[in-house]
């Protein structure tokens, strides 16, 4: 058919045929091929065009499975429907799942035997019905196991992670050099955006590569102690991927699943010690304290029965963290920090030393403060960075190499005045419609932040893009959404 569907695995039926075989839409069939044989939803195809009777139009997935050939003759019989249905259907009507239950949903979501639809009704019985702890505990551990997992020999195994929803709040790029300088392991494995301006992977692919196979993870690792690797390409618990794309399209985050998609990731990198950043505020995914709070308890919760110290730190998410907001200018931002330039961002690197303070606390390092501004204005943190840098073949050590878009919007403020808010969604939007993070030199520059005096005709922020055409999207995003910057 030359299509792929991205993930479950699908062939298509003239309808004539169907008829025939009294095969159904999303009915499974068995496709066999010498002593191959897999199991595959059916699509009905209308047209004979699509797919002449007797023939069967079998999409990329199919084809690679079996290796298929235009012609090959193969032979199909109906098959029943994964076992992993009923069990979803248990979750819908409010059912606690075993551990049997649980292991063969992960099995069938990453070996691709579930349809959209049925994946879809698994993240939605979950959100409505939500999971135990001991449910959340067994999807943990189940999603870890069907993938790859980094065994390092070492403790400890630091790692932290952001739940997100705050654009910049680059923490992860600054912490992971300090935390290698000082001579602790720290494999971090981060995301690309799905509805953010970067990712930490996005920001980081503009000084490095970001994708690499496991094995190749492990010598950067062994090298300098740490890497910032985009855990897409290492196949650490791949069931998690799958679901975060269904929640991205009903735009829900199910409590349940982002404890154990977080949780997956640290045990398939074998983590010890783990800090997690929950900021709080409008515009991000968690609003207000109270939701933070309960957040909280349940991560720690988790890893006491995981065997992981974890720690969580409530942080205020109002406004975005640091001033650039794009891959570029955000990873321009890390550099300014580790090369204590005077344009660095204030409130970036206090959150960093705040959280690298905490993590030295975790493994009993004393004057925690003290020592990690020790290893920032000595350059030992910069020094660190540029080996994880050249380690990951990249070759931008220098702020002043990072391409930033050609087109620039300056805005400005028409009073005076003390900027009281600023729209995290708002903020975010226009990045994204300037390009980024596909363009990587597209995004925001902040030169205001709350509580910040502005004066009239002042800029409060600039708008960078690669495109003449997007810079005048942005112009006309600003006049339908709502105001970025709230000034009184």
């Amino acid at each position: 058919m030359e299509i792929a569907t991205g993930g479950p695995l699908v062939a298509a039926l003239n309808k004539k045929d169907a008829i025939k075989l009294d095969i159904h839409y999303l009915d499974r069939i068995k496709i066999k091929k010498g002593k191959k044989i897999e199991t595959v939803v059916v699509d009905i195809a209308e047209s004979e065009k699509a797919v002449p009777e007797g023939s069967i139009g079998v999409y990329e997935e199919v084809l690679k499975s079996l290796k298929l050939k235009n012609k090959d003759k193969i032979g199909i019989t109906l098959a029943r429907k994964p076992l992993s249905i009923s069990f979803i259907r248990k979750k819908l009507d409010g059912g606690t799942l075993t551990k049997p239950e649980i292991d063969q949903i992960v099995w069938d979501i990453v070996h691709n035997k579930l349809s959209d639809s049925e994946l879809t009704f698994f993240v939605a019985a979950c959100y409505t019905n939500l999971m135990s702890i001991d449910e959340t505990i067994l999807l943990t551990k189940a999603m870890a196991k069907c993938g790859n997992t980094l065994n390092l020999g070492k403790y400890p195994i630091i790692d932290k992670h952001c739940i997100g929803g705050l654009p910049g709040n680059r923490t992860t790029m600054v912490l992971v050099p300090i935390v290698a300088a000082y001579g602790l392991t720290i494999p971090k494995t981060s995301s690309r955006s799905i509805t953010s301006p970067a990712g930490t992977a996005d920001a980081m692919e503009v000084l490095a590569k970001v994708s690499f196979p496991i094995n190749q993870m492990k010598r950067i690792i062994k090298k300098t102690n740490g890497c910032i690797v985009w855990g897409g390409s290492l196949n650490l618990a791949p069931a998690d991927d799958k679901i975060i794309n269904v929640e991205k399209t009903l735009e829900i985050d199910a409590e349940s699943q982002l404890l154990a998609s977080i949780m997956a990731k640290k045990q398939s990198v074998s983590s010890t010690h783990i800090l997690i950043d929950i900021p709080v505020g409008n515009g991000g995914k968690v609003k207000n304290r109270k939701e933070a709070l309960k957040l909280k308890r349940s991560f720690e919760n988790i890893g006491k029965k995981l065997r992981k110290h974890v720690k969580v730190m409530i942080t205020d998410g109002k406004q975005p963290i640091g001033n650039g907001i794009g891959p570029a200018l955000e990873a321009r931002d890390v550099l300014w920090i580790l090369r204590r330039d005077r344009r660095k961002p204030l409130d970036l690197e206090r959150k960093c030393i705040s959280m690298c303070s905490e993590i030295f606390k975790m493994v009993g390092i004393r004057n925690s403060r003290t020592k990690v501004l020790n290893i920032l204005n000595s350059g030992k943190a910069y020094k660190k960075m540029k080996e994880i840098i050249k380690a990951q073949e990249g070759k931008v050590f220098d702020e002043r190499d990072i391409a930033i878009g050609k087109f620039k919007l300056d805005v400005s403020t028409f009073r005076n005045g003390t900027v009281t808010k600023i729209d995290n969604r708002t903020i975010s939007r226009l990045a994204r419609v300037a390009g980024a993070p596909t363009d990587k030199g597209a995004g925001i520059y902040l030169h205001k932040h709350i509580n910040d005096k502005v004066k009239n005709g002042e800029k409060i922020f600039s708008v960078y893009s690669e495109s003449r055409q997007k810079l005048h999207f942005v112009r006309e995003a600003m006049a339908k959404s709502q105001r970025a910057f709230d000034i009184k």
